[in-house]
């Protein structure tokens, strides 16, 4: 997925991780999964692909996608992908690599559209506003998020758990945060504190406060802004 390189001062992309090894049972990735980390950053449409490439694509995302609707995502498997999509298996793990893989490609849309809000929407989420009113407004948004696609984020987190940390999406969000963070408190290490606040909204911690401990989004909210002002 190629995108136009981020503004001063946005992470640049790095691969996703390798492809986990598939259940025993399943078929073998013949080779290395493409690159289908979360976009690093917005404006830039995927590469071309041939038609048929992309027919197929939008069919297996479109079956795993059902799926998760009439099962939750714990049920995706790429041997029922395939079935479903009516596509070989062997296409959807060289088109995807596992199903970690797959699910984060069915949050791709999603992500887009919360770039293109905090990076170039109407403030206060995106510029024009004071730095401490965007992050309220980037940490309000990433709340609500979390909480409306939290079964997929956490059946993705648990799939492969290191992955959010290495994708493209990740990155771009942790730059954001951290110069919004350097510009509220100069001098600071904004680059860790970026990291720890980011790490409250880990899909395995969302989903023990907002399943485990139901707790209200604005309970969440308020909680978060009241973290990142203690001893200030």
């Amino acid at each position: 997925m190629s995108t136009r390189e981020p503004r001063t001062g946005d992470a640049a992309a790095t691969p996703p991780p390798p492809a986990s090894t598939p259940a025993s049972g399943s078929t073998p990735a013949p080779s290395p999964a493409p690159a289908l980390g979360l976009l690093p950053t917005v404006g830039g449409g995927p590469a071309p692909e041939r038609a048929d490439a992309a027919r197929n694509r939008r069919k297996i995302l479109d079956a795993a996608a059902r799926i998760v609707a009439e099962d939750g995502p714990q049920a995706v498997t790429m041997n029922q992908v395939a079935h479903a999509s009516g596509i070989g298996v062997g296409t959807v793990y060289r088109r995807f690599g596992d199903v970690s893989q797959l699910l984060w490609a069915l949050l791709d849309d999603r992500e887009r559209q919360f770039q293109e809000a905090y990076m170039s929407g109407p403030p206060p989420l995106g510029p024009g506003a004071p730095a401490a009113e965007r992050l309220d407004a980037f940490l309000d948004a990433l709340v609500d998020r979390v909480r409306a696609q939290r079964e997929i984020l956490l059946a993705a987190h648990s799939a492969a758990p290191r992955a959010r940390y290495h994708s493209g999406a990740y990155r771009v969000m942790h730059t954001h945060m951290t110069l919004l963070i350097g510009e509220l408190r100069p001098g600071s290490d904004a680059t860790l504190l970026a990291h720890l606040a980011l790490a409250s909204f880990s899909p395995d911690v969302m989903h023990h406060l907002t399943v485990e401990q139901e707790l209200s989004s604005e309970r969440l909210k308020a909680g978060v802004r009241e973290l990142l002002t203690l001893r200030a």
